[in-house]
């Protein structure tokens, strides 16, 4: 089968695989990614399964694979890394990770913004650099981080006089043509990282695919770089407790269990999950009910503070996801709906999703031909893929969801 090179953008693809070894293999083939089958209904039946397998929380920018087996994914981001902004792809990343393929993240290490006082550098939350550590731990598979090129070195105390200042600072590869909206590539980051995709290619060549991404955490090139992202993270870290941890609090599960007896009937026992764990982390969304940033900051408060083993039956508390503010009462909790989000926004998304996407109640008859295939796929894995990012990232990652109205949990 030799190299595959699946891509989000095409552009992505073509730069990857130039910048490494992958540009001596004489049999590489480039095939479109597509998201989910909630955006794309036409086309994500079509890729195999081995693919969709990372994509069950959300779909990274590129993935490369020989002979139907991954080898790393690659996301790619050029936002301004403050506060939650830096965990909104996190999901992509924890997904490749929990799959045993290592996973390669390109963030800037700041960004310039233009405010009405001030033109300024927006800097990342170290947060990210803790946050892989901690799956790193777990999975002992690479999670890293490589600085998308920026004028910051040079430009930190003056960043109006950035020679890239239209592009936020940011630093393009000079081929814009075959390299559109990639970083520039003679940056020292990103030989950092060529040289790291590398080290896994060539285990890949001398141990089989799957060998290899168990043998990369220990490639000096990657070892070399998660010692460089724990000094990185320890020099801007500090004491200060950094967002999205600053929207957590953490109460007696007893409470929680309170809280959702007024949804269910007496005779009804809460199961032995949330049970286990004595407490409870809360992350508090008080905001109206959607989605991006805080499907990926959820994922990271699970990795920062409870997740203790490789499924989420394996932590050290319970993780639940709150909409409004929470207050603590004397044996339960109380949400203030402020900002209007009910138990009803989650249903309605979900069924909405469900409308558009769920094909199952079709007769064989009313299947038009290029449904045939998508059906198949959603017998196999049920609404899976067909309901919309942040309903699956919620569902995934919290053992209870706590609305003012209502709330859903899990019993095992």
């Amino acid at each position: 089968m030799g190299y595959r090179v699946w891509y989000s953008t095409e552009s992505l693809a073509d730069y990857i695989i130039d910048n490494t070894s992958l540009v001596l293999e004489q049999n590489i083939e480039k095939k479109k990614m597509y998201e989910s089958d909630a955006n794309n209904a036409n086309n994500f039946h079509s890729l195999p399964d081995h693919i969709k397998n990372i994509l069950y929380l959300d779909a990274p920018d590129l993935i490369v694979e020989k002979d139907l087996e991954p080898i790393f994914s690659i996301e790619i981001s050029t936002e301004a890394g403050t506060g939650h902004n830096v965990f909104q792809r996190f999901p992509r990343l924890a997904a490749s990770v929990e799959n045993n393929v290592p996973a390669f993240y390109i963030y800037p290490d700041a960004v310039i913004i233009h405010r009405t006082e001030s033109t300024l550098w927006d800097k990342l939350n170290p947060l990210i650099f803790k946050a892989l550590a901690k799956a790193m731990d777990i999975y002992q598979i690479p999670a890293l981080l490589y600085y998308f090129p920026t004028d910051l070195e040079n430009y930190s105390n003056n960043p109006e006089d950035s020679p890239n200042l239209n592009t936020k600072g940011l630093k393009f590869d000079s081929n814009i043509i075959r390299y559109s909206g990639c970083p520039d590539s003679n940056s020292s980051e990103m030989i950092n990282m060529f040289d790291s995709m590398n080290a896994i290619l060539s285990e890949v060549t001398r141990h089989g695919v799957i060998d290899s991404r168990n043998r990369a955490i220990r490639c000096q090139e990657i070892v070399d770089r998660i010692d460089l992202m724990q000094q990185l993270y320890h020099a801007r870290a500090g004491t200060r407790t950094w967002s999205p941890l600053t929207s957590i609090i953490q109460v007696p599960t007893s409470k929680v269990i309170n809280y959702l007896s007024q949804f269910h009937s007496q005779t009804y026992s809460i199961g032995d999950l949330l049970n286990s764990r004595s407490e409870t982390i809360i992350y508090k969304v008080n905001a109206n009910f959607r989605g991006d940033p805080y499907p990926g900051a959820l994922a990271a408060i699970d990795y920062l503070k409870s997740r203790q083993g490789k499924s989420f039956e394996e932590r050290y508390y319970n993780l639940v996801l709150a909409w409004g503010e929470v207050s603590e009462t004397d044996d339960s909790l109380e949400i203030n709906p402020g900002n209007n989000s009910g138990i009803n926004s989650f249903c309605s998304q979900v069924a909405s999703s469900e409308s558009r996407s769920n094909i199952l109640q079709k007769t064989f008859t009313e299947l038009s031909n290029h449904e045939i295939s998508r059906y198949y796929m959603q017998v196999r894995y049920g609404s899976m893929f067909s309901k919309v990012k942040h309903i699956r990232v919620y569902s995934y990652f919290a053992d209870a969801i706590l609305f003012h109205d209502g709330a859903l949990w899990r019993d095992g």
